[in-house]
């Protein structure tokens, strides 16, 4: 496979942030290219990402994705340059709209406009970059400005978007240096690319110069009916229960009535039927999931879509240790 592995890790399955740096130096092992991590109710990513960046000699650090609802883009900048700076220059910084859900019931936002602030965002820390300061005039952010207190590096962090739609897609083509979606089937993700590359168009961009790194949550065991089941139970949950992002997706991706289904049995807070709901063409569409054998073909196959750079595995729930070590050795062979 000539493109490039990344390894999606989940904060919560942790001990401690330095349990996330073994899972680094573990990944690192086994010949990944990045590894990257999301924020949401639990830890502050940055103590695990600075322990990565400290244990690791190579490895590429992102991170899965921080709302600009959550940190003001000055300390979005900032966060970004300390993680350069701790990294070597390895650092991507992650950036996405977030949820109503996270930026209400968390930070304690009013989820308005969510694209616009994103896009502000973005132009702030550009700002930071570029010029040193986070000076700007805009329709969310109006700031009088500060200098960077350090010396602003020559190539600093590029900026990955994580969006779903078509609007938010061509803004990451726009603005972004990167595109990391989530859900998409082979051909919903080709469909979505002519927005990225519709957004490049219009900056006068190559898109090329986009690093473009699906996420795909898989599971590989010898239990091959046990892997599935586990597949199943998380992309069923987050097609009918993660708010309406995800299901809205996949809906528009052809499965309106699968989405629907799901939702319903959501109502009763059934994820048994929530899972039984969700068909195997559906889920091999979506999820790697089965023997490591054919978890290995599929993510081979999903790296040969035109456009795609790298293809990002995390884990389902209920994975066991074994299961982790097993999935990440069977994906590492095409590296």
């Amino acid at each position: 496979m000539n493109e490039q592995l990344d390894l999606l890790v989940r904060l919560g399955d942790y001990d401690r942030p330095q349990d996330v740096a073994d899972r680094a130096v573990r990944a690192e092992e086994l010949g990944f290219d990045r590894i990257t991590t999301g924020e949401t109710t639990g830890w502050n990513i940055v103590p695990a990402l600075t322990l990565i960046a400290d244990r690791t000699d190579e490895l590429g650090i992102s991170n899965d994705v921080i709302s600009p609802f959550g940190r003001s883009p000055a300390m979005l900048a900032q966060t970004a340059l300390a993680l350069h700076d701790a990294s070597d220059g390895r650092y991507r910084l992650g950036l996405g709209p977030s949820s109503p859900a996270i930026t209400e019931r968390w930070h304690g936002e009013s989820f308005e406009r969510p694209l616009r602030r994103t896009r502000e965002a973005i132009e702030i820390v550009r700002a930071v970059y570029d010029e040193g300061t986070p000076a700007y005039e805009g329709e969310i952010f109006d700031i009088a400005g500060l200098n960077y207190e350090r010396d602003v590096p020559e190539n600093p962090p590029p900026i990955d978007l994580a969006t779903l739609g078509s609007t938010a897609t061509e803004m990451a083509g726009r603005f972004g240096d990167g595109w990391a979606p989530q859900l998409f089937t082979k051909s919903g993700l080709e469909d979505r690319l002519e927005d990225l590359h519709r957004g490049t168009e219009l900056a006068d961009r190559d898109p090329d110069e986009l690093r473009v790194s699906p996420i795909v949550r898989g599971i590989a065991a010898e239990d091959r009916e046990r892997a599935r089941s586990r597949a199943r139970k998380t992309i069923a949950f987050m097609l009918g229960a993660y708010g309406p992002y995800y299901g809205d997706s996949v809906a528009e991706q052809g499965y309106p009535d699968v989405v629907a289904d799901i939702r319903e049995a959501w109502q009763d807070r059934d994820t048994e039927a929530m899972a039984a709901r969700l068909p195997d063409e559906v889920l091999d569409e979506l999820a790697p999931a089965g023997t490591p054998a054919e978890v290995r073909e599929w993510v081979a196959d999903y790296a040969e879509i035109d456009g795609v750079d790298a293809v990002r595995i995390g884990f389902v729930d209920g994975m066991s240790e074994a299961d982790k070590e097993t999935t990440m050795e069977a994906v590492s062979e095409l590296v």
